[in-house]
């Protein structure tokens, strides 16, 4: 039989219904999985997305609350004007983004001068404030100018009988000068004053640039000059080191009569000369020292301070023992905005001068220059007034905001400087166009020099094996090489053109101060004077803080001075400013660990932390150093113990590195 009917007749057909239903729901159930995952996917899409609007509104919120502070103010009521210095006093405060401070970064507060004094002054004739606070125990410092600008208004309010009294755990030289102006100076019983004078160690990198077979090219004039001297040698050179003691001699000086002026009964000269055997003779107990010698008042935690303060400014038993009725510093600068328009205005050149645009904090030629012209083109200002607070930097962009300067003379306005507390190298550069120069005793001015800096690494790379060769066409072909070193005559083109830098410096400084060429190349080869010096050697005019220049300026255009109003051309803060600056003033002082720590030996490590930045900041200044320069070497040991906040987010972000 053919097996086509053998399997017709034997072999029924197969029923396969039961195996297509089977197959059917093994797909329904792949299809509920499917449909089960992409639910819970969409499931963790939406929270996602809840969340991050969340985090936006959040984000909103606070925007929104700090824009609202701003626009209205608090409103003021009575009690003591709190100056809790938690951060140094500088000239322009460094501009700051508000996701850096949300994401938990250390940032140090700074404190705004001409904002804190003009709050003291507002507060002495205030009858809401009956006494001033100052809270110093993570004090940063700042230049000896301002200090005695900030100690002088203080002196105001205590001379008008308005009580101000000073606490810390320990002061500092920058935080007692302050101290020193208060009518009660406080300090906890666990404390301690130890006065150090201006001056300390300076670090040198030549034993390692050898080490590391690093070539450090240096073209310079001026034998004082001796910012490149970290990079040349292995010590202070004898001219460099006469300098220093001459202006550190005499800012000390200075410290130490402002001290006997403001608090007589304080025996400051044993604890300078014999610290160890004040200490001694008290046991260890330095506090006990302090206040035997007359350089405290009263010994007393903070719970015993604001019970003083509450005697005077009033205060709430029902509220934690100490606590007194307080007017925060931020809210009463807010109280008291400053005037948008006027007839005056006021350029600020604070920070290391450097080419191109820079936010706050730094004096960016472009930037600057733009202020200026924007402010002739747009306002209609009838004089100019120079405010200057930098160590210099670019000599390019120093002459770009000259040039501006020189863009108000031509337009018929008196041109007023106010040096700050430093004016040097590309800070007098860009002094030089003014009709007068108002400067203090402790302004650290001059240095009147410039240098160029180029490494090369030729003998690093010999080390390693590695050679270089190639075809050139004429001397400078490949010129500076920065891995086969430079050559004769790269060298005298450049060493000839920072003569002819330094001739352009020399030139500016004796046509604006009336001076031979030959004087004022006697008095400049970089080296660095302070303020009173300088007024004798005819490079500053008169003493006066920058409400004296405005004064100036206002009388030479024909302005009264007691009503002519300032405008400060400068970048008006935006929402991100605005927020950061809400931010950094928060409320709670006990979660703001972005100050100096207030025991002795917590700010030596502090400190010692920020020589480590400074070293790290050097190492990239030298590699990264580009162009013609006029920057100060002695200015970086007498301002804010902070240091430039660059070279502590490089410390950071080395540390982040190597998981510290």
């Amino acid at each position: 039989m053919p097996a086509s009917i053998y399997r017709d007749s034997v072999l029924p057909d197969h029923d396969t219904s039961g195996y297509q239903d089977t197959k059917g729901w093994e797909s329904r159930r792949e299809e509920n999985h499917v449909k089960l995952v992409r639910g819970a996917w969409k499931l963790l899409v939406g929270i996602k997305d809840a969340l991050v609007l969340v985090a936006m509104l959040l984000f909103f919120g606070v925007l929104f609350a700090a824009l609202n502070a701003k626009s209205a103010p608090a409103t003021i009521k009575d009690g003591a004007l709190v100056l809790d210095l938690n951060g140094p006093i500088v000239e322009q405060p460094e501009e700051v983004s508000p996701f850096a401070m949300l994401s938990g970064g250390e940032i140090m507060q700074q404190y705004r001068l001409r904002d804190l004094v003009r709050t003291i002054d507002a507060a002495k004739d205030d009858a809401k404030v009956k006494a001033i606070v100052l809270d110093l125990d993570r004090f940063g410092g700042a230049y000896p100018a301002a200090l005695g600008e900030v100690s002088d208004a203080l002196l105001r309010v205590r001379t008008s009988g308005k009580p101000v009294l000073a606490y810390a755990t320990g002061y500092t030289d920058g935080g007692y000068r302050l101290a020193a102006a208060a009518s009660e100076v406080w300090m906890d019983p666990m404390g301690g004053i130890l006065l150090a004078g201006p001056g300390g160690s300076q670090l040198y990198y030549k034993g390692l640039i050898d080490k590391l077979g690093v070539n450090a090219h240096v073209y310079r004039v001026g034998k004082f000059k001796s910012f490149v001297e970290p990079y040349t040698r292995a010590d202070q050179s004898p001219e460099a080191r006469a300098a220093s003691e001459a202006l550190y001699g005499v800012l000390f000086d200075q410290w130490k009569q402002a001290i006997a002026k403001e608090r007589p009964k304080a025996q400051i000269a044993p604890l300078l000369t014999q610290p160890e055997a004040v200490v001694t003779a008290a046991g260890g107990d330095i506090a006990k020292a302090n206040l035997a010698a007359g350089l405290v008042d009263k010994l007393g935690d903070r719970t015993a301070f604001g019970r003083r303060v509450a005697q005077i400014a009033g205060g709430d038993t029902s509220k934690p023992a100490g606590y007194f009725n307080a007017i925060k510093y931020q809210a009463y600068v807010d109280s008291k905005p400053l005037p948008k328009t006027g007839d005056i205005g006021i350029v600020t050149i604070a920070g290391e001068i450097v080419d191109g645009k820079a936010k706050a904090g730094s004096a960016g030629g472009d930037t600057i220059a733009k202020y200026i012209l924007d402010g002739l083109a747009k306002n209609d200002l009838k004089a100019l007034v120079v405010r200057v607070d930098s160590p210099g930097g670019s000599v390019l962009a120093s002459e770009k905001i000259r040039l501006a300067i020189m863009a108000a003379k031509k337009k018929g306005l008196p041109v007023v400087v106010s040096m700050g507390g430093l004016a040097a190298s590309g800070g007098y550069w860009v002094s030089t166009p003014g009709d007068v120069i108002f400067a203090e005793p402790s302004t650290i001015t001059g240095s009147i020099g410039i240098f160029g800096l180029i490494p090369t690494f030729e003998n690093t790379l010999a080390k390693i094996g590695v050679t270089t060769d190639g075809v050139k066409t004429t001397p400078l072909s490949g010129q500076p090489d920065v891995m086969a070193g430079t050559n004769p005559q790269t060298d005298a083109v450049l060493q000839a053109a920072i003569e002819h830098g330094y001739a352009q410096f020399i030139g500016r400084v004796a046509a604006s101060r009336h001076m031979t060429p030959q004087r004022v190349n006697e008095i400049a080869q970089g080296r660095v004077w302070d303020g009173g010096t300088a007024h004798q050697l005819g490079l500053v005019d008169r003493f006066g803080t920058l409400s004296d220049a405005v004064a100036e300026a206002a009388r030479r255009a024909k302005l009264d001075p007691k009503t002519a109003q300032v405008q400060y051309l400068e970048k008006k803060p935006g929402w991100a400013a605005e927020l950061a600056k809400q931010l950094a003033a928060r409320d709670d002082k006990d979660d703001d660990a972005s100050g100096p720590p207030s025991d002795a030996f917590g700010r030596i490590a502090w400190e010692r932390r920020q020589l480590f930045a400074q070293a790290l900041g050097d190492v990239k200044r030298l590699a990264t150093s580009g162009g013609v320069q006029a920057r100060c070497l002695e200015c970086a040991g007498l301002g804010p113990v902070g240091g430039v906040a660059s070279d502590g987010r490089l410390l950071d972000l080395v540390l982040a590195k190597i998981g510290l």
